[in-house]
């Protein structure tokens, strides 16, 4: 078992485990059961450009051995704030007076409405009481951070005058209204939802949560501007500007980067969410932050191409066809990838994938870098829109040995 590189006290394991089910004889295959189970690179062939179960934003940071001045301001010599680092440079590309990070958008909005409504009402939209990933749901979160939730409006139809009524009732206590983007599901048909603009003078401070992390409507790091897929998707900077105190997204979305929750906006309220004690428990570390900073100096040199979502996401057909035919195995076809990750639900990006015949899945899975691949009506499809150009050569031969 020495020749699967686990350490010895896992084999170890692995052995006993095969005794104790009285086979000995399948200690190896428990050994590398275990250590596929462990974090390994894969290939991303499914067409899901932010694919949940694999760790949604690809992105690639290397962080030399030795230290950072993390907290240290090297001007003073003094101690420094970490969120001097990632932080302003997001707030700077978002268009934000400051911004905090911590480990993720559920951590981002526990943090806001602790900080700032923490034994008071906040006005949420009954339409927006939304559940994520895990089974979290926005109410859960609400009652961990110590505010009291107000609900106000229908499932399908809420406007402003529900939230200025709810306000206008002393008895609720209203210190934050809260727009919550729905980015997981849609509602069509019979419905209505107030703007940020028309919520912004109720009187509480106004949070949203815009959820997937587009900076800027306009798409200024990329060279043909915004993609008609993201019309409708909220945008940190136009939420900021339309009247918002604060907004709340995550890092691992359509930003780009590590898995991270960011709250931009007032540097006041920034400040006070900085200086609550749940800010020391949710901070992140330098890999996430050095990993968020190259993110955003990226986002400031209007440079779409450094940030491989924006790679994915705005690769042309013609260049996904070039691609495909350089493959010997499989034939090209149209197909369409997704955004994924609970982002923009429905939408759709055309793209260029590999067809094979029959259901080839747990082969291609199994392979010592597992490809992730989909099947549709039994066929495997290789989606080569979040298949890495660097990566085509590989995933051809995997096809070739199905043959």
């Amino acid at each position: 078992m020495t020749d699967t590189g686990l350490p010895h006290p896992m084999l170890v394991d692995a052995a006993r485990r095969a005794i104790a089910e009285g086979n000995p004889e399948n200690a190896r295959d428990i050994a590398i059961e275990a250590q596929r189970r462990m974090l390994t690179p894969v290939i991303n062939a499914t067409g899901t450009l932010l694919h949940t179960n694999l760790g949604r934003a690809p992105h690639a940071w290397q962080q030399d051995e030795g230290y950072s001045n993390l907290e240290l301001d090297l001007s003073t010599g003094e101690r420094g704030s970490r969120m001097d680092t990632a932080p302003a440079l997001i707030a700077r590309a978002c268009g934000a007076e400051a911004a905090i990070v911590v480990n993720n958008c559920a951590a981002a909005v526990l943090l806001v409405l602790a900080a700032l409504a923490e034994g008071h009402g906040v006005a949420v939209s009954r339409g927006e009481m939304v559940e994520i990933g895990g089974g979290f749901r926005i109410p859960d979160v609400m009652a961990r951070s110590g505010a009291r939730l107000i609900e106000v409006g229908t499932t399908n139809r809420t406007r402003r005058s529900d939230f200025a009524q709810a306000v206008d009732d002393p008895s609720n206590d209203v210190a934050v209204v809260l727009q919550v983007h729905q980015s997981n599901y849609r509602i069509v048909g019979f419905t209505e939802a107030p703007s940020v603009t028309e919520l912004a003078d109720l009187g509480p401070h106004l949070v949203a949560d815009i959820g997937s992390g587009l900076l800027d409507s306009r798409c200024p790091w990329l060279d043909a501007g915004p993609p008609g897929w993201l019309s409708d998707e909220p945008a940190a900077r136009q939420t900021l500007e339309s009247g918002a105190d604060l907004v709340t997204f995550s890092g691992d979305k359509i930003f780009g980067g590590p898995q991270a929750g960011i709250i931009a906006g007032r540097a006041d309220l920034v400040a006070k969410c900085a200086r609550h004690p749940l800010a020391r428990a949710l901070r992140p570390g330098s890999l996430v932050l050095g990993a968020l900073q190259a993110t955003a100096l990226a986002y400031l040199r209007s440079d779409g191409q450094a940030i491989p979502f924006w790679r994915m996401a705005s690769a042309s057909l013609d260049q996904l066809r070039d691609r495909a035919g350089g493959y010997t195995s499989g034939e090209a076809i149209d197909t369409v990838a997704t955004p994924g990750g609970g982002t923009l639900p429905g939408v759709e990006i055309p793209s260029i994938a590999i067809s094979t015949r029959g259901d080839h899945r747990r082969e291609l899975r199994n392979r010592t870098r597992p490809i992730i691949a989909r099947v549709v009506d039994q066929h495997t499809i290789i989606d080569l829109r979040t298949v890495h150009p660097s990566d085509d050569i590989e995933v051809d031969q995997a096809l070739q040995e199905l043959d």
